[in-house]
């Protein structure tokens, strides 16, 4: 039993910020039709600029609960900075080519933008633990869980909810389902697209950042942070539909639990379980198991 709770727990909080992640790469993609490889710098951004604030402010002697703002404010000022740039001077003149050029494009500023986190942060690892310490843990079921890890899957659970509310309770949730179905017909009917788009990607890359910054007090935030996140966050994405917040949810949860079960049962085939997955989806449902349906253009 106790092993179930571990596994279970183990799961749940890997899938909740592999949630998070993905929930911006699939509404990017859902809206722009963009597949941005760059999204996992977004990640590595939010991790280090919360692990770095947060550091940074304690050796100041700064009250140890300000860590839960400084991971707010990095992930929203990294995605309005890195998300307005990117969108703004390369990938708004990029809307109209091929997609391989795009993937091409967003993957050398990947490349660029992890080689300047080594300029502005260094080569050394960063400890952001003072956040995770100050909640402590609890036992459970005979297992002791840290707390902070727990409001983690709470936190997805937020975002999941708020996406629903935005896309389907609010008048920018019907524009953007007007220019994901029909791009022409929205700007015929005066939508500003561009700014839709903008709005759109900075709001992915937010969502992106919030997974570094949130689980950076979990982890070391070192070099090379945004690599496994963003192959992981493609495997959810395709397994769950491009484009899908459902999808993405439900993917979240199918690749965490099973990554789970493998490291305390079979560790030698952990990434092997992930791709496994996503390769057997793709041969019996090419566009993932909630893809939303395309429109018929007559």
């Amino acid at each position: 039993m106790e092993t179930f709770l571990t596994i279970l727990l183990d799961g749940l909080q890997f899938s909740s910020y592999l949630f998070i992640v993905s929930a911006g790469l699939t509404i990017i993609f859902g809206v722009m039709k963009i597949l941005n490889v760059a999204h996992g710098s977004f990640y590595a951004w939010g991790a280090y600029t919360a692990a770095f604030f947060i550091g940074k402010f304690s050796d100041m002697g700064m009250p140890d609960a300000l860590g839960f703002l400084v991971i707010i404010a990095a992930a929203i000022a990294v995605g309005l900075l890195l998300g307005y740039v990117i969108e703004q001077f390369l990938l708004r003149h990029m809307y109209h080519r091929d997609e391989v050029l795009i993937v091409l494009a967003t993957f050398g500023l990947f490349l660029v933008l992890e080689d300047i986190i080594l300029i502005a942060f260094g080569t050394d690892p960063y400890f952001a633990f003072q956040p995770m310490a100050l909640l402590g843990s609890v036992e459970m079921g005979g297992i002791v869980r840290d707390v902070y890890g727990l409001t983690l899957i709470g936190v997805a659970t937020l975002v999941a909810i708020g996406c629903w509310w935005l896309l389907n309770k609010t008048k920018w949730g019907t524009l953007l389902k007007a220019v994901i179905y029909d791009r022409e017909m929205g700007i015929s009917m005066g939508i500003n697209v561009p700014l839709v788009y903008t709005m759109t990607f900075i709001g992915g890359a937010i969502l992106g950042g919030l997974g570094g910054a949130y689980i950076a007090p979990t982890i070391s935030v070192a070099p090379g942070l945004g690599t496994e996140v963003i192959v992981l966050s493609f495997a959810v994405v395709v397994v769950g539909g491009m484009g899908s917040i459902a999808g993405a949810a439900i993917g979240s949860v199918i690749i965490g639990l099973l990554r789970a079960l493998a490291v305390h049962e079979l560790p030698q085939v952990e990434l092997f379980v992930v791709f496994a997955v996503m390769a057997i989806v793709l041969v019996f449902r090419p566009e993932g198991l909630f893809a939303p349906a395309k429109p018929r253009k007559i």
